[in-house]
């Protein structure tokens, strides 16, 4: 199968919706996220999204069979919550590591399945790797201002599983993504590289980073630019945004991407912003009018959607791209052009950022 470096200086990649979003549609009760494996677990388990990977099997499948069929080239594993960390809350630590790989499996047969339709139109697993639910480097005490509830070795590990889960499961790509914390990121690269070099295995990563509101920065308070320097001590096949904002308020932040980033540049959207409700309204034609505007000015590579986005946006977007030539990247995007990172060897290795 083609590398995606290669195919992304030939067009615009489209990536999926989100999966939130479908899996609502469901309207599973506690009963269907416990499944019989889990039916007597002693806490709840209802809005385990990423749970349903093993219990739901079927309709994960289903979600990623519909983003396919809506012309996605990149769809994300079911696992932006899929870490130790993040599976603490319903005391299913343990469980990390076969939800990565279970759930990269099953996105891995989708992909399969649609690639070998049309071999001419190449489908790509990106490994989901959410910020978490805690933060490295604020303190969420505000009366003791030092304190962190998590330490950047304890994000590595949780962060190295994940990874190994993912590959194990058949990823082609990983994306850490919804950055509100550039120190959990760098904690994330820094167990990518660690995981690549032990496996000998030169996989392309992508970081989005999130905009919280209107200062136009995230929530550990840097700006775009800042954000890009922070993680680009390792050749990228992407930095964009995701999440928060819709694209209409995304496109100052993402000027400053293309303009400083000489790689390629992703965006992943909510659909509009949020109604009294939480709900989105954004139809697919609303949202696709919007995106044109990054076409137009040659702002992305890769374009999909966030909270509120379903098959129906990214068909809308799939269709879109089409009519536009990729953005121009400065720099190779094979990772010829990065000999030294390429199998795991990397001469910096012993000199690594840890943030």
């Amino acid at each position: 199968m083609p590398d995606i470096r290669s195919i992304l200086n030939q067009r615009i990649l489209v990536l999926d919706g989100a999966m939130g979003t479908m899996l609502q549609r469901y309207a599973f009760t506690e009963a269907d996220f416990r499944g019989e494996r889990f039916r007597d677990w002693p806490s709840s388990l209802k809005g385990n999204n990423d749970l349903l990977s093993l219990t739901q099997p079927g309709a994960i499948s289903e979600i990623h069979r519909k983003y396919l069929e809506a012309g996605a080239d990149i769809i994300e594993t079911n696992t932006f919550s899929s870490t130790s960390v993040g599976m603490a809350d319903y005391g299913m630590e343990d469980l990390a590591y076969e939800l990565n790989k279970a759930s990269a499996a099953l996105a891995r047969e989708e992909a399969d399945r649609m690639t070998r339709l049309n071999p001419n139109k190449p489908r790509f697993v990106a490994g989901s790797i959410g910020p978490t639910n805690k933060t490295a480097s604020m303190s969420p005490d505000v009366n003791d201002p030092g304190y962190r509830a998590i330490t950047f070795t304890q994000l590595r590990d949780a962060y190295r599983e994940q990874v190994e889960g993912l590959l194990d499961g058949g990823a082609d790509l990983l994306l850490v993504e919804t950055v509100f914390d550039t120190l959990n990121a760098k904690a994330a690269l820094f167990a990518i590289e660690e995981a690549l070099e032990a496996r000998g295995e030169d996989i392309p990563v992508m970081v989005s980073g999130t905009i919280t509101d209107a200062s136009g920065r995230t929530l550990s308070g840097q700006t775009p630019e800042a954000f890009l320097i922070s993680v680009s001590h390792l050749p990228l096949l992407s930095v964009g945004l995701n999440c928060a904002l819709g694209a209409k308020q995304l496109v100052p932040y993402l000027e400053v991407l293309a303009k400083r980033n000489p790689g390629a540049v992703s965006a992943h959207p909510n659909a509009g912003l949020p109604n009294a409700f939480g709900e989105y309204d954004q139809t697919p034609e609303q949202m696709g009018g919007q995106i044109r505007e990054y076409l137009e000015k040659g702002l992305v590579n890769i374009i999909g959607g966030c909270c509120g986005t379903t098959p129906d946006h990214i068909r809308v977007l799939a269709e879109l791209v089409k009519e536009y030539a990729p953005r121009k990247v400065e720099v190779e995007l094979d990772s010829k052009s990065h000999p030294e990172y390429a199998r795991g060897q990397n001469p910096k290795s012993n000199n690594r950022t840890k943030g």
